[in-house]
């Protein structure tokens, strides 16, 4: 070591080389179809949550079949209901923004719906497979309301507050079941499935 160098420029110097090899690294190549104006990011975000509430529709009457809580399946049964209405409100929403409903894989809810699956595979029906359904039910809540959450900012953003208003709407009612699935998990069937 040089004595002009002290160990603390030497490690700024390593570190600096170090993250711009990293940020080119990272650096990842934009389909040729990638938005370039945030509209065209909140239109494929729509798409996305509407492929999967469509999903999620799918989905929900499984997962209550196999709840052996009659509060959770009541809690899901509910939810399903609410979904539907949900996909319905994202179908006023696009009419809103001027383009047509339809809907894009969304791989975060497919990934969310096989471990959701994996969970009924992995548990016997009970107390246990009743908490596990409620651990895969927030992920998903915890999904939707980030979604929204991000949905509701770009419509203010762009102007669309009638969308917005929708969105909001919607946004309340992934809380609200995430905290209903909450309390079903803590009053009852984590107890259960500790015992």
């Amino acid at each position: 070591m040089k004595n002009s160098e002290k160990p603390n420029e030497i490690n700024a110097a390593n570190n600096s080389s170090n993250s711009n090899k990293k940020n080119s690294a990272e650096i990842v190549k934009p389909a040729s179809d990638a938005a370039t104006e945030l509209k065209e990011l909140f239109i494929d975000s729509l798409k996305d949550i509407y492929w999967a509430e469509n999903a999620l529709v799918g989905a929900l009457p499984k997962m209550a079949a196999n709840a052996t809580s009659a509060s959770l399946a009541s809690a899901i049964k509910e939810h399903h209901a609410v979904t539907q209405n949900q996909v319905a409100r994202l179908e006023q929403v696009f009419e809103l923004v001027g383009e047509k409903a339809e809907g894009k894989k969304c791989e975060a809810m497919a990934g969310l719906l096989k471990e959701g699956d994996s969970i009924l595979e992995e548990t016997v029906p009970g107390a246990v497979r009743d908490a596990g359904i409620i651990a895969a039910s927030q992920k998903i809540e915890h999904y939707e309301i980030a979604t929204y959450g991000t949905l509701v900012a770009f419509a203010k953003t762009l102007g669309e507050n009638d969308a917005a208003k929708l969105l909001t709407q919607t946004l309340a009612e992934e809380k609200e079941a995430d905290c209903l699935l909450n309390d079903v998990a803590l009053n009852a069937v984590n107890i259960i499935a500790a015992e």
